[in-house]
């Protein structure tokens, strides 16, 4: 842990600098090319599913309205962490003002509690779509919908800036102060803090309730629903369907949820700073990268209006070199020029 010095440096404003990955200029350049690259993929991969879901009438569904909304939220989620960390791992270590710091706080929770409300509301819609497939379009409404989306955002925004309000009237030492992370997370600037911060803890600890378990209860108890509902049907085939439709939602699900607890519900005196560093890690990029990889191949709905746009294009390029509109035979879309 950084041992901070009690002493208060009035000449100074607050700032803080993240701690580096590598000093050895190699490794360096091959962490910038690696997170570089997945973060290209996230964008790639979450943009590709809100264009698809937007441009095919096929995909206005309350399920591919769920899925557009999280893709749009894991595409803001990376993006406050994701390019700071980048410009921070050459050279020498850059400052970070306290109020910058305080606003990454906030955008990285409410994003990430975004995340975690609207895995709850598509728990709920795959729920209604499998428990009571009759009224499903009599419940799932448009305007529900989007009222499920905004309250997930706002409750999200609500929490977050109450948190962050209060960790940041916590008073910290004048000067530059090493962040054992790399990003401002709860933790590891709550560490910083020269302040009793066991009031500050609890919150955090009540907040990531609110947050964690208490949507992930509602998801368990919907998968109970959906399980038996699932078992009641006589067909294998139609079981196997039936736990298709919700096996890419539940992976999600796991990692999201799983990581998180793990650093923000546990004790923090069992805690570990590396260890944190890695859950961070895999809640930045993995969950977010996995999130259209799973979807796109899971989805058959999502799959095909990929599979027609990439036709589309094909029928582009030919009518492009033969100076009129050619067809295209679906099985032959993998044709090379």
């Amino acid at each position: 842990m950084f041992a901070w010095n009690p002493v208060l440096n009035q000449s100074s404003p607050t700032e803080f600098v993240f701690c580096v990955f590598s000093t050895v200029p190699e490794i360096q350049a091959l962490l910038f090319l690696l997170f570089l690259l997945l973060y290209l993929m996230i964008l790639c991969g979450n943009t590709a599913i809100i264009w698809v879901v937007c441009m095919h009438s096929s995909l206005c569904t309350p399920t591919h309205f769920f899925l557009s909304n999280f893709s749009f939220v894991e595409i803001c989620y990376t993006t406050v962490v994701v390019p700071l960390m980048l410009s921070n791992i050459f050279g020498t270590q850059k400052p970070i003002p306290l109020a910058a710091c305080g606003a990454q706080m906030f955008f990285f929770l409410m994003l990430g509690g975004a995340d975690c409300f609207l895995l709850a509301v598509m728990a709920f819609d795959r729920y209604v779509a499998i428990c009571h497939p009759l009224h499903y379009t009599l419940i799932m409404t448009q305007k529900l919908c989007i009222q499920m989306v905004v309250d997930a955002l706002g409750l999200a925004l609500f929490l977050s800036f109450q948190l962050t309000a209060l960790i940041f009237t916590l008073l910290f030492c004048r000067g530059r102060r090493e962040i054992n992370h790399f990003l401002c997370d709860v933790p590891p600037v709550l560490h910083l803090a020269y302040a009793d911060t066991h009031v500050h803890q609890a919150v955090v600890y009540v907040v990531s309730f609110l947050v964690l378990i208490v949507p992930f209860t509602f998801i368990s108890v919907s998968y109970v629903f959906i399980t038996l509902a699932i078992l009641l049907i006589h067909s294998v085939e139609g079981r196997r369907r039936g736990f298709s439709t919700c096996s890419s939602h539940l992976t999600v699900v796991l990692l999201q949820y799983g990581c998180c607890a793990l650093v923000y519900l546990r004790p923090q005196s069992s805690s570990s700073v590396d260890e944190d560093c890695q859950f961070a890690l895999v809640y930045t990029f993995i969950t977010p990268l996995l999130n259209p990889l799973i979807y796109t191949l899971r989805n058959k709905g999502v799959k095909g209006a990929l599979k027609k746009a990439t036709v589309a294009k094909e029928q582009l390029k030919l009518s492009d070199v033969l100076g009129g509109p050619v067809w295209v035979p679906e099985g032959m879309m993998t044709m090379k020029l």
